[in-house]
């Protein structure tokens, strides 16, 4: 028990130093590593809970997708007016598939307009409304399971498809491997202060370009990570635009009380912008 203790508490320190790599002993996945940060009581008392908020879409749908092996996936969806191969898939935060990202795959809808628009629930219709079951059902989502969502939702939209990939926290890091996923059918990356991937087998499989934003006081995502991300990515040949915030972790996010208005919507108009550019 005391080594087990040992070996959380020296992984945990890693994480938090910013270094976020797994002991040598052990060959953890960067989504795996993310989710352990439900185990730091700093992480979870930095996301305040997200403020009530309901939302009635006037396009929008929930569907239901087959999985490989498993239950069908849930999805919200937006359809382009017309026929479209552009798709994008949206990845919520550790909240879940709540309103708000229902809400926001809605405007990037409108925003990109020749694009549908996908939002994956990668919990299973499990929503979280404080930190607490936010980091109990991050901790506890199956890796296996979660991959077999995303490429549920590459399927669905068809292998001719263009694929472009959003997300935020939990999702960004998840934004990341979707993409990795897609192959050659990848268009386009946006990663919000996600868990970047350190294995270069898995960078080399990455098509799409990629469109980082991060924020210079996150404790967890730091500046240093981020950069050797950059640099790994730059030099597997991989493009990769890094956009830095002066601001803490998540604040994009419209429901919690520490958003930060003006830098969400500066990394807004760059995300709409770079995913405008890549859908061409």
């Amino acid at each position: 028990m005391k080594k087990n203790i040992a070996f959380i508490v020296s992984f945990l320190s890693v994480i938090h130093s910013g270094r976020a790599q797994a002991p040598s002993c052990c060959s953890l996945t960067s989504s795996a590593r993310f989710a352990m940060l439900a185990e730091e009581k700093d992480f979870l008392s930095s996301h305040a809970d997200p403020l009530p908020f309901e939302y009635q879409s006037p396009r929008g749908k929930m569907i239901t997708l087959p999985v490989a092996k498993g239950t069908p996936a849930n999805a919200f969806e937006i359809r382009a007016e017309k026929p479209t191969k552009n798709y994008l898939l949206v990845i919520h935060e550790w909240w879940g598939l709540n309103d708000y990202i229902k809400q926001v795959a809605e405007k990037l809808q409108q925003e990109l307009g020749n694009v549908n628009v996908v939002a994956l629930d990668l919990y299973d219709g499990k929503v979280a409304t404080n930190a607490g079951d936010a980091g109990k059902y991050m901790k506890n989502a199956s890796e296996k399971r979660i991959r077999n969502i995303l490429k549920a939702g590459i399927a669905y939209a068809g292998k001719d498809a263009r694929i472009e990939t959003i997300g935020w926290c939990f999702g960004g890091g998840w934004s990341l491997q979707t993409s990795i996923l897609a192959g050659p059918q990848g268009a386009g990356c946006v990663m919000y202060y996600g868990m970047p991937e350190k294995d270069t087998t898995k960078i080399k499989a990455l098509k799409a370009p990629v469109l980082g934003i991060f924020a210079t006081k996150d404790e967890w995502i730091t500046p240093e990570l981020v950069s050797e991300f950059s640099t790994t990515m730059k030099k597997n040949g991989k493009q990769i635009k890094i956009e830095t915030f002066t601001a803490d972790h998540a604040f994009a996010n419209p429901s919690n009380p520490n958003y930060n208005k003006e830098a969400a919507e500066a990394a807004h108009t760059m995300a709409v912008q770079f995913l405008k550019s890549h859908l061409k």
